[in-house]
C-alpha cells in the first residue's frame, strides 16, 4: 500500500490516498470514464456515479486502486509515502518507511520531457 499526499489526490480522496499498484490486471464490467490528470497519468471513474476507480499511467504498467476497494484493506503492507512535501502539517504517519518527495517521484515515473 502506498500513501500519496499530492493536492490532486487529497482532493479527490478528502485525505491522504491509500492505494495499491495492482500493474495492467486491472479488469473493469462496464462503462468507464477517464480524466487526464496530466501529460502522462489519468484517473478512471464512473460516468453514472462520479465515483473514482482508479488512476494509471497512460504508458501503461501501474494501476493505482483505492485499498478501500478491497474486501480486506488491512491486509496491504505499508510500503511508502509519495509527495511527503505536499502533505499538510496537521497530520503525520507513524512508523519507517521510504517517504518520498513530488520531484522524487516526477523523476521515477513522468516522462523526461513533461
Amino acid at each position: 500500500m502506498h500513501a500519496c499526499h499530492c493536492e490532486a489526490c487529497r482532493k479527490i480522496s478528502g485525505g491522504v490516498s491509500l492505494s495499491v499498484d495492482c500493474g495492467d490486471s486491472v479488469v473493469v464490467e462496464g462503462e468507464v470514464a477517464s480524466y487526464a490528470s496530466s501529460e502522462w497519468a489519468e484517473r478512471q471513474f464512473c460516468p453514472t456515479c462520479g465515483s473514482g476507480l482508479f488512476w494509471r499511467l497512460r504508458a501503461g504498467g501501474m494501476t493505482m486502486v483505492s485499498v478501500q476497494a478491497f474486501d480486506d484493506p488491512g491486509a496491504f503492507v505499508f510500503e511508502d509515502e509519495v509527495c511527503i512535501d505536499r502533505k499538510p502539517g496537521n497530520y503525520a504517519m507513524a512508523g519507517d518507511r521510504p517517504r518520498i518527495t513530488e520531484a522524487q517521484l516526477m523523476a521515477m515515473y513522468a516522462p523526461s520531457d513533461v
